[in-house]
Parts: C-alpha cells; sequence; structure tokens
C-alpha cells in the first residue's frame, strides 16, 4: 500500500491556518496516490507554552475532524492526526482520530501522558491505541509515547502497522553554549531515532508525522524569559526491521514523504528494558518533565479547564484563512513551495 507522512511547518495558535496547511500538503499527498495519510500530532495548533492554545481547543467532531472526513471521502484515503480536543466531561485530551476512506471516524487514541508545557492544555488518557482498520490492527502512539516501554507492552503482538505523530521541541541555546549544544545534539538524535526504535521493539512498520520550524514562547516558571527553538522534525517512514524508507528533516522545511510500503510483522530486535524509557531523556528534559508538570496541572485547572471550545466549521476556517492569504497577511501555500 501506499502511505504519506506530513511535515507541517505551524504558525502555533492560528487554527485556521494551520488546517489550510494541513489541507494543502495532505492534498499532494493523495494526488500522489497515498491510500494512507498521516498528519503530525497537533496539526490544528502546533504546540508551545502560549496562551492562545488554552482556546484552541476542538470538538471531537469539529474542524479537524471535519478536515480529515472530507480529505478520506475526497480521496478514498485513510487519514489520521492528532488535535487539543474538548470532551463533554469539560476536559481536553490530545485525541488521534483515524477515519476511513467513507469518512467514519474508525479509532481515537488519546495520548497517556502529556510533555512538559503539554499540561498546561490537556489531560492524559488510558485506552490502548489498538484499532481494526482496512483489514489491519493498527497501533497509536504519539511524540514521547514512541520511547516509552508502556507503548511497547501496550502495542507488542497486537498490530501490524503504528501511525504516530510528535510535535518535538528542541533544547535552546542557553550559557554554557557548549553544554547546551551538546545536550541539543542528543536531543536531536533522539528524536530521529524513535520511530525506528520502536518498529524494531515492535517489529512492525511506523509511519510517523511531525512539525518543523521555529518555537517562540514564553517559559513556564519563568514567564519574563523567552524560549527560542525549533521543532526536530524527522517525518519519517520505517519497515518492521527499522530500516527507514523515506526521511524528511526539520530543516527541509514542510512538505511530504511518501514510498510503497509492505505491511508485515518481523522478530522484534530491540527488548524494552524494566525502566520507563526506551532512550535517556537527558538532564533538561527530565527536570522539565517534572517541574513544568507540576506547574502545568495547575495552570490547566486554572486557565485552560471548562473553556468553551472553537466550533467554528472547516470550510469558514478555510475561508478566512484564504481571504487573509490573499490581502497578504498569511505565507504562501506549502504545497507550492
Amino acid at each position: 500500500m501506499r502511505v504519506a507522512a506530513i511535515q507541517l511547518e505551524p504558525e502555533i495558535g492560528n487554527v485556521a491556518e494551520n488546517l489550510r496547511r494541513a489541507w494543502a500538503l495532505a492534498e499532494r499527498a493523495a494526488m500522489a496516490g497515498a491510500e494512507w495519510i498521516v498528519l503530525p500530532e497537533f496539526f490544528a495548533t502546533g504546540m508551545a507554552f502560549m496562551d492562545q492554545l488554552a482556546d484552541a481547543a476542538l470538538p471531537h467532531d469539529g474542524a479537524a475532524t471535519q478536515l480529515m472526513q472530507e480529505l478520506a471521502r475526497r480521496h478514498h484515503a485513510f487519514v489520521c492526526g492528532s488535535f487539543i480536543c474538548r470532551d463533554r466531561d469539560g476536559e481536553n485530551r490530545n485525541a488521534w482520530l483515524l477515519v476511513g476512506p467513507d469518512g467514519a471516524v474508525a479509532g481515537r487514541h488519546d495520548k497517556d501522558l502529556p510533555t512538559m508545557w503539554e499540561n498546561c492544555f490537556y489531560v492524559g488518557g488510558a485506552d490502548d491505541g489498538v484499532l481494526e482498520a482496512g483489514g489491519l490492527r493498527v497501533g497509536a502512539a504519539l511524540c514521547w509515547e514512541l520511547m516509552r516501554t508502556a507503548t511497547v507492552a501496550r502495542l507488542r503482538d497486537l498490530v501490524d502497522l503504528v501511525l504516530a505523530g510528535s510535535a518535538w521541541w528542541s533544547i535552546p541555546q542557553m550559557a554554557p553554549r557548549r553544554l547546551s549544544a551538546r545536550l541539543e545534539a542528543a536531543n536531536a538524535h533522539t528524536a530521529a531515532s524513535v520511530a525506528p526504535a520502536l518498529a524494531r521493539a515492535l517489529g512492525v512498520p511506523v509511519v510517523h508525522a511531525a512539525h518543523c520550524g521555529k518555537v517562540r514562547c514564553k517559559l513556564p516558571l519563568a514567564r519574563p524569559f523567552a524560549y527560542r527553538g525549533h521543532y526536530e522534525g524527522g517525518t519519517c517512514i520505517v519497515d518492521a526491521h527499522g530500516g527507514v524508507l523515506a526521511w524528511r528533516s526539520a530543516r527541509e522545511g514542510p512538505g511530504v514523504v511518501g514510498c510503497e510500503l509492505e505491511v508485515e510483522r518481523a522478530q522484534p530486535t530491540l527488548e524494552a528494558g524494566p525502566g520507563r524509557w526506551l532512550h535517556a531523556r537527558g538532564a533538561i528534559p527530565a527536570v522539565a518533565w517534572h517541574c513544568q508538570r507540576a506547574h502545568g496541572r495547575r495552570w490547566y485547572r486554572r486557565h485552560a479547564r471548562g473553556r468553551p471550545p472553537l466550533r467554528r466549521p472547516l470550510q469558514e476556517l478555510l475561508e478566512a484563512s484564504d481571504q487573509a492569504q490573499s490581502v497578504g497577511l498569511r505565507p504562501s501555500d506549502p504545497a507550492s513551495a
């Protein structure tokens, strides 16, 4: 089957523009014959510590779902991706949906644990992330789920294919510069390694979509100071042995990777250890994980929980973004780059 993964450069918090960009790139993938199209994690918003994300949650049947449904019906393809979803219980979750060629939602997975400042915008889920679609047993994994031993435990021997997405940010330059450069090099290596490693741990192919571009925001617990970094990228398609079949680095910008993929199981060649992580996180991510998690849970309760979701329909948002672009307020279509 032919699969494609989207690498998106988001305008963080701008739902209308991000849906337009996702639509354009997914259309390109479909026109190249993709039967399965994977959008990244948070494809409607991007992710950073920015107040406007608290107002960017979408209902389960809102514009992000409508986009995937319209693409799936139009091109008779499977389409998946995740967005901040406001559920009926008033909580936000990082909801990954898979939509079938008939436009029906084939299944949903909620990311198990928010990462760092993500705790400001949603709570975790508890499903197994395994569903049936197109005659396959599909597993879902989002960002740091790709490097958790719990993900291997919930998916091993149960799935034929993993569809994954991430919004993985860098470690910024800071004093001492040599140390931060080494830490960022290790972080970038980990981001590039998680999809092949998960494929080896499960013995199944992995299709991984990612973000690219700069990230500028305030720092949790240090709001006078700015975070200046970028998304690591690493959009790729990996076979069941961990071999990379297609790859797009963050430096290459937004675009599509696609190839013919043989869905087969192989004997796993990477054993998950007794700890929580398949990869060492490094000192700064480990500290940020705990501190920003505690801060984020309080911030979420005060500023994000219970806010009304963005209910504008897909067509209205796309038209608004197109109109803004036509008068020079938006960058050119990434599909034409």
